[in-house]
């Protein structure tokens, strides 16, 4: 069974700035592979890579996921391990959906996680409203 993880987008103002850093780290390894990296090493590999997702929580609200391409262990210059998350550079926007603060990631199930937006529909370029503010009307019911 697939399942998720939800990750803080930690210092990232909006889901542009996010593709921003990523576009910027992609062209700075030889390989063009985007990563993300974990001190802690997910034990439900196999369900993350069978069509999971890292779903971005960007200023308190899941608002971009992106697919886990693969994950592997590594060790640093010092000797630790750390883990490495491949991720597709294809940005899926979703729902925006209000999420608590937390440290590291989160295992996220497939029937929890927010939906995607339709197709030629940009959430941030609709409306001049603040995300912040539409998820709140969203949440009470009024759009």
């Amino acid at each position: 069974m697939t399942v998720h993880l939800l990750r803080m987008a930690v210092r990232i103002e909006s889901i542009a700035k996010l593709k921003e850093i990523q576009a910027e780290r992609r062209a700075s390894t030889k390989g063009k592979r985007l990563h993300t990296f974990t001190r802690n090493v997910p034990r439900r590999i196999d369900e993350l890579t069978d069509g999971g997702s890292i779903y971005w929580v960007v200023k308190r609200l899941i608002r971009v996921r992106q697919e886990i391409l693969g994950i592997t262990q590594e060790t640093n210059d010092e000797g630790r391990k750390y883990c490495a998350i491949e991720l597709s550079p294809e940005h899926v926007l979703l729902e925006p959906r209000r999420q608590k603060a937390f440290q590291g990631w989160r295992y996220l199930k497939q029937e929890e996680a927010p939906l995607d937006l339709p197709a030629g529909r940009a959430a941030e370029t609709e409306t001049d409203m603040p995300p912040e503010m539409m998820a709140e009307l969203k949440e009470l019911g009024l759009l």
